[in-house]
C-alpha cells in the first residue's frame, strides 16, 4: 500500500516515520520531497583500480568530498549527493527514491534507489550529469519518494553498513 499525504502527515506526527529537518512543504500527494544536503562526492576519473573485494581504507584517490550551498555537475559526471533530511522508517515500511522531474527535464538522470524497513540515516543518491553543466543548491527539492507499507514487519530490517550514516557516505566495499 502507498502512503498518501494524509498518512504521511499522521505517520511523522506520531514519529512512526522520522524526517529531520522536516517542513509540511515537502509532503506531496503521494510521497515527500528531499532537499539537497551540504556535501557532494565527486567521482574522480583515475587509471586506478578499485578492488570491490579488498578496497583501501582511504578512497580520497577515487572520490572528492565538497561542502558548499551550491554544486554544479558536470557533463557527463557521476556525483553522490546526500539529502538534507534525515529519515527513519519503521519495520513495516519501505520507500522508492526517484528524481523529480524538473531535474530530470535537465538531463540529470539518477538510478533507481531504495530505502529499506529500518533504515535510518541520510539518504545518499547518485547523480548522472547532463549534456550541460547544472547548478543545484543546498536546501532545493530534489529527489521524491514514495513510501510503501509491507503487509506485515519484515523479519530482518535494515541493519547494514550504512545504517545512521550522515551527509555523503562513500561505498563500504569488501567482502561480508
Amino acid at each position: 500500500m502507498i502512503l498518501g499525504d494524509r498518512d504521511l502527515k499522521y505517520y511523522i506526527e506520531k514519529g512512526r516515520i522520522v524526517v529531520e529537518p522536516f517542513d509540511p512543504e515537502i509532503v506531496r500527494e503521494n510521497g515527500i520531497d528531499l532537499r539537497i544536503g551540504g556535501q557532494i562526492a565527486r567521482l574522480r576519473r583515475t587509471g586506478k583500480v578499485l578492488d570491490t573485494a579488498n578496497p583501501p581504507e582511504d578512497l580520497s584517490e577515487f572520490y572528492v568530498v565538497e561542502e558548499g550551498e551550491s554544486f554544479i555537475i558536470y557533463p557527463g559526471e557521476r556525483v553522490l549527493l546526500t539529502t538534507l533530511e534525515y529519515l527513519k522508517l519503521p519495520e513495516d515500511i519501505m520507500a522508492f527514491v526517484e528524481l523529480r522531474s524538473s531535474f530530470a527535464r535537465t538531463g540529470l538522470t539518477m538510478p533507481p534507489t531504495i530505502i529499506d524497513a529500518g533504515f535510518e540515516g541520510n539518504v545518499t543518491l547518485e547523480i548522472h550529469g547532463s549534456s550541460f553543466p547544472i547548478k543545484i543548491y543546498r536546501g532545493q527539492r530534489f529527489a521524491h519518494v514514495i513510501f510503501a507499507r509491507t503487509l506485515s514487519p519484515v523479519e530482518r530490517p535494515y541493519r547494514g553498513r550504512y545504517q545512521g550514516q550522515r551527509g555523503v557516505t562513500l561505498p563500504k566495499l569488501g567482502l561480508g
